[in-house]
């Protein structure tokens, strides 16, 4: 099943105007560090506001975005134009790659597995880091994340600890869910002490070219990115083939 916002996407980058504008091959530039810009010029509220929104609705579906949206929603009380000029490139991504979506497989076991990473200090306004996970069941992506920690972590170990506690509270959440369904399984998870000791969590190692929790932490290359994208379940699927566009899915859901 390939569940899309194509229709929506569409929508959206017209919206804004930005149909005839030059795609981006990245949601956002790893040369750019956001900040408040005190002394930036400021733009409409409504307009940077409304623009966030219509992407957050997106990310139900593309969770290639999440990271990037998330950073410019935490200017929308005093946007100025370094902040619009990065929400614009947001949206000429979103231009460029309309047909993508999340790609379910039926081949596929009932393993729960997750990865969580974090990018310490990465905030340029009060250097607290943000968590990045994704959740699988078997090879299809059903949950994830992109969050700025709560509070200051004073090292990477820490930071990814705390990574790894909001990534567990999903996992838990999830195997419940399955365990009711009466599908039980061990869960595979870098996380803390306890829970590898009860043998709730089996904890492997994970090095940085196969951590796909990446895009979900900070701005990457096209390269990486790419390789990250379709890592994490999403694929390119031409709107003729068959799909479920999400509006009408979440409606069959009775959602």
């Amino acid at each position: 099943m390939f569940i899309s916002q194509y229709k929506y996407a569409k929508g959206l980058v017209s919206k804004f105007g930005l149909e005839s504008a030059k795609h981006a091959r990245t949601p956002m530039s790893t040369t750019v560090k956001l900040a408040r810009d005190s002394d930036g010029i400021d733009v409409d509220q409504t307009t940077y506001r409304s623009m966030i929104g219509s992407l957050l609705y997106l990310t139900a579906s593309r969770p290639d975005i999440a990271f990037s949206v998330g950073v410019c929603a935490r200017y929308q009380a005093s946007p100025k134009e370094s902040h619009l000029s990065v929400v614009k490139r947001i949206i000429k991504y979103v231009s460029g790659t309309l047909n993508y979506g999340i790609w379910f497989t039926h081949d596929t076991t009932a393993n729960l597995a997750g990865y969580t990473d974090a990018d310490w200090a990465g905030c340029a306004d009060d250097r607290k880091s943000t968590s990045g996970g994704c959740f699988y069941i078997g090879n299809n992506l059903v949950s994830w994340l992109s969050k700025k920690q709560n509070s200051i972590s004073l090292s990477t170990a820490e930071a990814e600890y705390i990574a790894a506690s909001s990534g567990c509270t999903q996992l838990l959440w999830m195997k419940q869910m399955l365990a009711d369904y009466g599908i039980t399984q061990d869960i595979r998870h870098h996380f803390i002490r306890d829970l590898v000791e009860d043998r709730v969590i089996l904890l492997e190692y994970l090095d940085t070219e196969h951590q796909k929790a990446d895009i979900f932490t900070k701005p990457l290359d096209h390269i990486r990115f790419d390789y990250l994208r379709k890592s994490v379940g999403l694929h390119c699927v031409l709107y003729s083939s068959l799909k479920i566009d999400l509006s009408a899915f979440w409606i069959l859901c009775g959602s």
